[in-house]
């Protein structure tokens, strides 16, 4: 016996009319695709059997996640640490009229100081997948829902969509900063239930952990590793065919732009890392890393991983720290909230236009083609389109 992760369309309906193959049925008209996730203790016999269901887009094997953890990053010479969040003038939400008014934001993450002067005013819907209780004591969850959607801390600006009232925080990390990726999963579909437009996960998932708890487990390596990478392979395809419903759910109303870090692994010059899960499924948008050098340009950050869509500031970056105040940290973690925030801005300049209906698509289109090379010296493979940029 062992969990399996089970994903259903709860909407699809079955039908046994003869006449289907004449055209839909009342019974057989598509209907909004609705992800229904369970975690169940079967045989690998029963879970082959439950994928023949109709009703089964996929099967997974848990696997551990964590956060991306923030790293060291020298600042070049001739560059001060920052005294301001210098990566909202970098983005252009600086100079953007819109602030995210009515766009609700997920974080997926380690929780929330919800007390914290930076969160005032916002409906903060928070629920625990990680059985730790809600509230953040890591730090990290603060720190990027900070600069999403924070509010000025004495004086100084530090997030990217200050409209943003009503974000849904869901800790899929415990305080540890561990999780298994049922808890990913959970965390998505209740945030597409609860009306998300945007959610952002600075999250990993862990092949080297779950090879290591295998092997203390009494499994020699070669097949702890084939299993850990089969357990990758299930998980990637979870999360294929949920975006995949994601994407086909916004054919039906709205449904949610999904930003992921892509990962602190890299050494340059030494050598890169691709990005990871969720950052590398399709339908995600993937985020690198850059930090500011002495010329006022931006240097893709030495560990950022690399096969991203956009970039954005990830290196020095000031926000909420937990129990009050700011903090700096670096790392593909920062950058993926300027994303997540500049999302929320796409989404309200958009319905603001009167032109277009604002879709997830359409906003995640707008993302890419007006990203910014302006500045970057870097190679696609590691920086994506550009430097995201705010609806101006």
């Amino acid at each position: 016996m062992a969990e399996f992760i089970i994903l259903k369309n709860a909407s699809r309906i079955r039908t046994t009319s003869p006449f289907e193959e004449f055209g839909p049925t009342p019974a057989s008209v598509p209907a909004a695709p609705e992800p229904s996730i369970e975690v169940h203790n079967v045989t690998f016999a029963e879970a082959q059997s439950m994928a023949q269901d109709r009703q089964v887009a996929a099967v997974a094997i848990p696997m551990p996640i964590s956060l991306i953890e923030p790293c060291d990053a020298d600042l070049p010479a001739g560059v001060a640490a920052a005294a301001d969040a210098w990566g909202i003038p970098a983005v252009k939400a600086n100079t953007s009229p819109f602030t995210g008014d009515g766009v609700v934001v997920a974080v997926l993450d380690t929780g929330i100081d919800k007390s914290h002067p930076a969160f005032a005013g916002v409906d903060i819907i928070e629920k625990d997948f990680s059985g730790s209780g809600n509230g953040d004591r890591h730090g990290h969850g603060t720190h990027c829902a900070g600069t999403i959607f924070g509010r000025d801390v004495n004086g100084k600006r530090i997030g990217i969509a200050r409209g943003v009232k009503k974000a849904l925080i869901g800790k899929v990390l415990a305080d540890t900063g561990g999780g298994n990726s049922d808890m990913i999963f959970r965390g998505m579909q209740w945030a597409l239930e609860q009306g998300a437009h945007v959610i952002s996960m600075s999250l990993g998932f862990d092949f080297p952990g779950a090879v290591q708890r295998m092997t203390a487990g009494g499994i020699p390596v070669v097949p702890a590793t084939s299993n850990a990478l089969e357990a990758y392979r299930s998980n990637l395809r979870f999360f294929d065919a949920l975006m995949q419903m994601v994407e086909a759910k916004g054919a039906f109303g709205d449904t949610a732009v999904v930003v992921a870090a892509t990962g602190n692994e890299s050494n340059r010059p030494a050598f890169t890392v691709a990005a990871s899960l969720p950052a590398a499924s399709r339908g995600i948008i993937s985020v690198a890393a850059v930090g500011r050098n002495a010329a006022g340009t931006f240097d893709v950050a030495k560990f950022s991983n690399t096969m991203s869509q956009l970039a954005a500031p990830g290196v020095d970056i000031l926000s909420a720290k937990v129990g009050g105040g700011l903090v700096s940290m670096n790392g593909t973690s920062m950058a993926c909230p300027h994303v997540a925030g500049v999302a929320a801005l796409w989404w309200e300049a958009l319905r603001k236009s009167g032109v277009v209906k604002a879709t997830a698509g359409l906003v995640n289109t707008k993302l890419l083609a007006m990203a910014s090379t302006d500045g970057l010296s870097s190679e696609p493979i590691d920086r994506g389109a550009g430097l995201v940029t705010a609806p101006q």
